[in-house]
């Protein structure tokens, strides 16, 4: 489309034609649907042809992917293609030939179309003064519709006032790392709309660097534009996420790259195999190194290891005559104690224990009898008496 001397190139999808679109300038071409409709064969129901689904595939001829510089997108397979994209200077000169191939996935055949593009290098572009919008209530393939885009432009230009405008690049959120939005409320994904001019930037633009819009930014409210309201009925702004860039100013970086070479392996002759008379090899020695040795080292620390457990035990005799007698008189008495309780648990009635039996008077010497008679029961009976 051409706007007063907004510049943009738009083009249709035909076979094997020729597009000369401008370095620095935003080039559209779309992949019609109907064009390729005509390639199929028709419908078996008549004026339901245009329900045919239609997807397309586009590559650089020779190779698998696009140019770089070259992106495609399709919404959905009952919808038009678009290719667009911003060349650079350094792709001047240089044919670029883009294979489309149209699949239709009713009758599963294919066409294929070649669309050559001359890219052609102008004084006039790119111009020096850019600035990029994020528009966040549209979709990339709503902004390359050429009413759309004319629109916006139309509005940028009344804002800012210049003699020669154009579109430099239009980029989808979800390039710039933006998530794919929720399906509710008709949320868009945004876009990202570069333009270019040639005059200062205006005032209005220029509000979003005050500090007072900066600190809005900052804890993200919305700034305080004049000019957002020649937008707002159509392009909602982020005006926090405006770019403007003054190319006049950029200092290049150059950056000393390899050289990539062709990708061919020198030539260092025929290649010979070794000869098929080898001399063959002993393995007896790998063998004894690989698993001799380590079984060897193994059973010596085994042997080891058996000697320390089983014969150097110092035994129950040793550990007796370390001991002292009166530790060992009082052990054993514990063990006969032990042992005499659990046999009288097994049976109350027998032989009453030693400690029942009659003991001496500590005065006069006599024989005390037990203090408990035959009818006592013997549940009740203590072990030790008291001696008075």
């Amino acid at each position: 489309i051409v706007f007063d001397k907004m510049v943009t190139i738009l083009s249709k999808s035909h076979a094997d034609r020729n597009v000369y679109p401008s370095a620095g300038v935003l080039f559209v071409h779309v992949l019609e649907r109907e064009y390729f409709k005509g390639e199929f064969p028709p419908y078996p129901k008549a004026g339901d042809s245009s329900n045919d689904p239609i997807t397309f595939n586009t590559n650089l001829k020779g190779y698998p992917d696009r140019p770089g510089w070259l992106r495609y997108i399709q919404r959905t397979p009952h919808s038009d293609g678009v290719l667009y994209g911003s060349p650079t200077a350094e792709h001047v000169g240089k044919p670029t030939i883009i294979e489309i191939t149209a699949y239709n996935k009713r009758t599963f055949e294919t066409a294929r179309h070649n669309l050559v593009i001359n890219i052609m290098s102008t004084e006039e572009f790119p111009l020096p003064y850019q600035a990029e919008f994020f528009i966040k209530n549209m979709n990339v393939e709503e902004m390359l519709a050429s009413e759309v885009l004319g629109d916006f432009l139309g509005a940028v230009k009344n804002v800012w006032q210049p003699e020669r405008l154009n579109a430099i690049n239009i980029t989808s959120a979800l390039d710039r790392g933006g998530r794919v939005p929720l399906p509710i409320n008709d949320l868009k994904e945004g876009v990202y709309v570069m333009v270019g001019a040639d005059v200062q930037f205006s005032s209005c633009l220029r509000e979003v660097e005050t500090p007072q819009n900066q600190l809005r930014c900052s804890q993200e409210m919305e700034p305080v534009i004049s000019c957002d309201k020649k937008f707002r009925a159509q392009f909602h702004i982020d005006w926090c996420k405006i770019s403007l860039v003054d190319i006049t100013k950029v200092v290049a970086v150059h950056s000393n790259r390899p050289d990539p070479g062709t990708g061919v392996l020198p030539d260092i002759g025929e290649y010979n195999p070794p000869s098929e008379s080898l001399k063959s090899r002993d393995y007896f020695t790998d063998f004894l190194i690989t698993l001799a040795v380590p079984s060897a080292v193994a059973l010596v620390l085994f042997i080891i290891l058996a000697y320390s457990m089983c014969c150097r035990r110092e035994g129950v005799e040793k550990r007796n005559m370390q001991t002292p007698d009166i530790q060992l008189v009082h052990h054993s008495s514990i063990q006969k104690s032990t042992k005499e309780l659990r046999s009288m648990s097994k049976n109350r009635e027998i032989a009453w224990p030693l400690s029942t039996l009659p003991v001496f008077h500590p005065v006069s010497g006599e024989v005390v009898p037990p203090l408990h008679p035959d009818n006592y029961e013997t549940t009740s009976m203590p072990l030790m008496q008291t001696q008075t």
